[in-house]
């Protein structure tokens, strides 16, 4: 087996010092252009890697953020996924996926191995956390940001879509589309995204006067919301709404499936289905949901620029909460109503 390459012979071969060879593969450090050619041109002629781990133990940071996810049938989580790690990549950071359940109880077994790889910061999405997990991480000077969620615990940041406003967006569009019978298919009662858009939808709804006509739950899971789509549709035509607001895109496109494909209905002329994420799928003319969008985009660099200022100044950075507004995606799941126009 051949020697491994120091990175002393990079430094002979480049004409330059170790700590120079060193500050050319170390992120955010300074050296000049003319410098970093020399040594990437010379590290690449004798193979040379530089040792993350050994330089992760000399300096005290890893460059590894831990991102915690429930699951990613989801299809919002594997591009939010996508993006964080090239976010991160040009920050000098890499991402370490941690798979856990949406509940507190199951992430407290799964931090310790977390904390072991002695990350630099975690990013919790869609996962619940219990303040036990936040007083830990906080003695062991590591950051947590909450991605797609919000919790009510001192010194933790999150980073969310505005859903109360989304919720209040859909209810205002089914109701000027003349609906007589409204629904809603909630998510994981757990979650703040389903507490929140729920709570804008019916806030509209209410002040509208009118009443939710049904309401089923399908946990932001394939299998439960075809259940629930089942149990909201599959009754007489007067029992049934005419519209539905689903929580997430990923259950709606399950919902659709069943009015058409099980039990015979159409979208949007017997029922108008509204979804909330924008996921790919969402825009197939297959479904063409409408839908309110998550800027995944704005929502990972608001996350990672949080995270950022924490690691940086750990002692001045502090804690906010973040909502963005989304966009309302007009497509052809839902009746559209005469004049409507969609806030933002």
């Amino acid at each position: 087996m051949a020697e491994k390459v120091t990175s002393l012979q990079v430094a002979e071969k480049a004409g330059v010092s170790q700590s120079a060879v060193s500050r050319v593969f170390t992120p955010g450090a300074s050296v000049s252009k003319k410098t970093a050619d020399k040594v990437r041109k010379a590290a690449e002629e004798l193979g040379y890697r530089p040792n993350v781990l050994a330089r992760a133990m000399v300096s005290g940071k890893s460059r590894i953020i831990g991102l915690v996810v429930a699951y990613l049938e989801n299809h919002f989580y594997p591009e939010a996924l996508e993006i964080f790690s090239n976010t991160l990549q040009e920050q000098g950071y890499h991402v370490l996926v941690f798979m856990a359940s949406q509940t507190a109880g199951n992430i407290d077994k799964v931090m310790d191995e977390i904390l072991d790889y002695q990350v630099d910061g975690i990013v919790m999405a869609s996962v619940a956390m219990s303040s036990d997990i936040a007083t830990r991480c906080q003695q062991a000077g590591v950051p947590i940001i909450l991605f797609n969620r919000s919790q009510d615990i001192d010194g933790i940041s999150s980073v969310t879509s505005d859903n109360h406003a989304g919720g209040r967006q859909v209810a205002e569009f089914l109701i000027a589309g003349d609906h007589q019978r409204i629904g809603y298919i909630a998510g994981w009662e757990g979650a703040s995204t389903q507490r929140d858009r729920e709570a804008g939808f019916r806030e509209a709804l209410q002040e509208a006067g009118v009443e939710l006509f049904a309401r089923e739950v399908g946990d932001f899971h394939t299998e439960r919301a075809r259940d629930a789509g089942r149990r909201m549709f599959d009754v007489p035509a007067d029992q049934r709404p005419d519209a539905v607001f689903v929580a997430n895109d990923h259950m709606a496109l399950t919902v659709m499936d069943v009015i058409r494909f099980e039990l015979g209905l159409r979208i949007p002329e017997d029922v108008s289905v509204v979804g909330y994420d924008d996921v790919p799928p969402a825009s197939w003319p297959a479904y063409n949901l409408t839908t309110m969008r998550q800027r995944a985009n704005l929502m990972v660099a608001e996350t990672v620029s949080a995270l950022m200022e924490h690691i940086n100044n750990p002692t001045t950075a502090s804690p906010k909460r973040v909502a963005i507004d989304g966009p309302f995606i007009l497509r052809g799941s839902a009746r559209l109503p005469e004049g409507w126009t969609p806030k933002g």
